[in-house]
């Protein structure tokens, strides 16, 4: 493959609902400008998009894919990104490092959730777009009616560039609305008259978009001049750029309907590399200065790290865009951030999992490396002359959890090994040792993704796991006072035991409180840190589940010793006994985990996420209006009853629900409740 300058560079993502065509579109475009000499099909996993074995498997996006073509002197760098909501993290990758977008829409669907969830990741980031209806020969499609859909929910900006000619699986061409010319198998035939009729009010509307880009063509419109070619062409594409204007193509990815078009409406219309010409980043490790950076070959090398690649074969691929300058092969490169160094070993580009060599890789373009030990997704590459920081990739925070358990004893290492790799390739997903469940916890988007992380620990590092709902972090307290004696007697053969303390306890605000009030020595000063000792290492196991014990006060005010028998250990026993009576008997609770959760869904999902709330014994707290029309609901809810909801709250909202929550703090758990947990620990214990 050339080297390409900026400006013949477009990094375009596809977008869309899950199952939409977006790989299958690539497999008509490769085979379009003959890169392959047969399509490939998403059921056959045979295709270049989806190569990754769980993708096959699944037959759906895990991962996003870069496929780049050559097309008349421009290339094309497309990013197929899976369409599934559990993947938006390769979502947000992609589009951190392209210019313009595809939003794929499945003509028999219509507008899905998850066409309207990309819609609005391209309206946050002002990324100019086409939409690609596709599957435009399935039976009963009605175009008109489709069309009209996109427009009332997207907006008037939504115009045609393309009408299909035939209709459902007679659909086999398309018209040029603005050539005024028809085509059936890529060649020119004559328009009917009704789809001629209906093209010249398109127009019109499209010439009215031009108009409206500059003060001179709207003078000329008003005073019914034509325009030329060159200004319809640079009005369109002004208006493009600006988001004032979304065409719409139409085709059939299997059939290959509208592949040359769609590829010509990318390279007019949507911005190249050069026509975001700098980015801004920080300069040096702490920050301090904002520098902004050509995107041309001549200024220092920097580049952003969209994406890693974990290969058990290859090892690790770092894919990156190049900001500004020229990436070539045995550089020394720098990470700002860590203030790490090393060197890139070559260059290539990649399609699907093929590498393609290269010499270098220019400013704009789409490149891979490997080994690169001291990068990771969202880090930056530049020089340690010319050092610069991008602004990472701001990720979905995780909403469910699973604790990861390997089946057999001698897994653990395995797992953990396993798991950190698989977070260099997905960064979304949370890995943490819960030091009071000693629980792993895996934290994610969904369990789709949770499920595909457990099949690559199997396949790819050959460890068998579990996954479960995560064990509740309960915590025991106490609501009363009491006043007991611990007493430690040993004494048969050799040296005895003795040590006898008096301890009073009572709640506290701090985590664990302790004193003494020992006068005349009637618990030596050398055994006072004992008690302390034997005390603080009772409140990991609570009386009640066993659960970690806090806000306690526990006060030493009396006590006996033996001159030959008492030692540290003797009252570190007496103090743990102690502990044990004193919490049975100043009315033991159970707390539980109570955690902020912030809700945004759309205004008719409201009384059913109220009543679900309330079922899981949250409190709602308010409500505010979003920007995007959506409401953002505030509560507070226990953990317990949190753990699947991000599956459930799919299911409510047909997925247009999202939700971030966060520990709060720990509350007294309902009496019915806390026996409950009580039992099943009692039970286990006696097993």
């Amino acid at each position: 493959m050339k080297t390409y300058s900026t400006d013949k560079i477009r990094n375009v993502a596809f977008l869309g609902h899950s199952s939409c065509g977006k790989t299958t579109i690539t497999e008509a475009l490769l085979f379009n400008t003959k890169v392959t000499n047969r399509m490939g099909k998403v059921e056959d996993g045979n295709t270049v998009s989806d190569f990754d074995k769980e993708e096959k498997d699944r037959q759906v996006s895990i991962g996003t894919s870069i496929i780049p073509i050559e097309y008349q002197d421009t290339k094309i760098n497309f990013l197929d990104t899976p369409g599934y909501f559990d993947f938006v993290g390769e979502v947000y990758g992609a589009l951190k490092v392209t210019d313009g977008a595809v939003l794929v829409i499945d003509a028999s669907s219509g507008v899905e959730v998850g066409t309207e969830k990309a819609w609005k990741y391209l309206e946050q980031r002002n990324i100019p777009r086409i939409i690609f209806i596709n599957k435009l020969d399935k039976e009963n499609i009605k175009f008109d009616e489709l069309l009209d859909s996109l427009r009332d929910r997207f907006g008037k900006k939504v115009v045609p560039f393309a009408l299909p000619i035939g209709k459902g699986e007679n659909t086999d061409g398309y018209m040029d609305i603005l050539k005024g010319q028809s085509y059936i198998d890529s060649k020119p035939v004559e328009t009917f008259p009704d789809t001629a009729a209906k093209a010249e009010n398109l127009k019109a509307i499209l010439m009215e978009a031009v108009a409206e880009t500059d003060e001179e063509l709207l003078e000329k419109y008003f005073e019914g001049e034509e325009f030329t070619d060159e200004e319809i062409h640079k009005g369109l594409k002004k208006a493009v750029l600006a988001g004032e204007l979304v065409p719409v193509i139409v085709g059939s990815a299997i059939k290959g309907l509208g592949a040359d078009f769609l590829l010509s409406t990318v390279s007019e219309y949507l911005p190249s590399a050069s026509d975001s010409l700098s980015a801004k980043g920080v300069k040096g490790m702490n920050g301090s200065t904002e520098e902004t950076r050509k995107g041309v070959p001549s200024e220092p090398i920097s580049a952003f790290i969209f994406k890693t690649v974990v290969d058990p074969f290859v090892g690790k691929i770092t894919l990156f865009k190049v900001m500004s300058g020229t990436m070539k092969k045995d550089t020394d490169v720098y990470n700002a951030d860590s203030g790490e160094s090393e060197r890139i070993g070559g260059v290539f580009y990649l399609r699907g999992k093929d590498q393609i060599e290269a010499s270098e890789i220019l400013a704009g373009d789409i490149g891979a490396t490997s080994k690169l030990q001291y990068f990771k997704t969202g880090d930056t590459i530049s020089l340690k002359t010319n050092p610069i920081v991008y602004e990472g990739i701001d990720f979905p925070k995780p909403c469910y959890f699973v604790s990861v358990s390997g089946k057999t004893k001698d897994s653990d290492e395995k797992i953990g090994t396993g798991l950190h790799r698989l977070n260099e390739e997905d960064p979304t997903f949370s890995i943490e040792r819960n030091t009071e469940t000693k629980e792993l916890v895996i934290g994610g988007q969904g369990n789709i993704q949770l499920s595909v992380i457990a099949s690559k620990l199997k396949n790819n590092f050959k460890v068998d796991v579990d996954l479960n709902n995560p064990k509740v972090a309960y915590r025991e307290t106490i609501k009363g006072k009491s006043d007991v004696q611990g007493k430690h007697k040993k004494q048969s053969g050799g040296a005895g035991q003795y040590g006898d303390v008096h301890i009073r306890f009572e709640p506290s605000q701090d985590e664990f409180e302790f004193t003494e009030e020992i006068f005349g020595g009637s618990v030596p000063r050398n055994y006072i840190p004992a008690v302390e000792k034997g005390l603080r290492e009772s409140l990991d196991k609570g009386v009640l589940a066993g659960c970690k014990v806090v806000n306690v006060k526990a006060t030493l005010y009396d006590g006996s010793y033996h001159d030959v028998d008492s030692n540290e250990m003797a009252f570190k026993i007496a103090a743990s006994l102690a502990f044990k009576k004193g919490m049975m008997e100043a009315k033991p609770i159970l707390l539980e985990p109570i955690a902020k959760v912030e809700i945004s869904i759309p205004d008719e999902y409201m009384g059913d996420i109220m009543g679900d709330m309330n079922k899981r014994r949250g409190r709602i707290l308010g409500m505010e209006q979003q920007e995007d029309g959506n409401q953002l609901v505030m509560a507070e809810a226990p953990m317990a009853e949190m753990y699947t909801y991000a599956i459930e709250l799919k299911s409510m909202t047909q997925a247009r629900g999202s939700f971030e929550m966060e520990f709060l703090r720990y509350d007294e758990m309902p009496s019915n409740m806390a026996e409950k947990v009580i039992a099943d620990y009692k039970a286990k214990s006696e097993n």
